[in-house]
């Protein structure tokens, strides 16, 4: 998962994704996809890109999996840089690939998992995100923007038992409500 910005940027604005939102850009990185590319299976980069990836793989009729790639916290201090948990399926090997986020900013993650991929021995591989933030280009994506991205997943979280709104985003909440 790529790093979301967590402070908001004034003259780059604030694009708050609603669920019904996020399902059709899903969709419509699925019709892309499908209109270039014939993946046999599909990876999505755990834990928010196996959404957008779920949904890809039911719509092109695919075999779908997961790999984790985290930059969070470990023993009480956040990498600077991903790491990959587990291997990547052993599925792959000799198959058309597509790795799916839902988001991506630098590519260190995305780059992390194509590695991870085709050194297990996938034929070829190609990259798809719901949403492209920063300088690295996926070969699909549904929308480009620089704004802070608030995702439905993270708009709120649990807080003692209550969902409440996500300490995070609270500037950025606050300007959009």
């Amino acid at each position: 998962m790529s790093p979301r910005k967590h402070t908001v940027d004034a003259t780059k604005g604030v694009l708050e994704i609603e669920w019904p939102f996020f399902g059709e850009l899903s969709r419509g990185l699925a019709l892309k996809v499908a209109r270039a590319y014939d993946p046999e299976l599909v990876i999505g980069i755990a834990t928010a890109g196996v959404i957008p990836g779920a949904v890809i793989a039911a719509i092109l009729g695919r075999e779908f999996h997961s790999l984790v790639v985290s930059r969070k916290f470990q023993a009480s201090h956040a990498r600077d840089t991903p790491q990959i948990f587990g291997t990547a399926p052993k599925d792959v090997r000799g198959r058309r690939v597509l790795i799916v986020d839902e988001t991506c900013d630098s590519g260190d993650t995305m780059r992390l998992a194509v590695s991870a991929v085709q050194e297990a021995g996938a034929a070829e591989v190609r990259t798809a995100v719901a949403i492209r933030t920063g300088g690295y280009a996926p070969d699909f994506h549904a929308i480009a923007t620089e704004s802070t991205i608030i995702l439905p997943w993270d708009r709120e979280i649990l807080i003692d038992g209550e969902l409440r709104p996500n300490p995070l985003y609270a500037a950025a909440l606050g300007a959009t409500e």
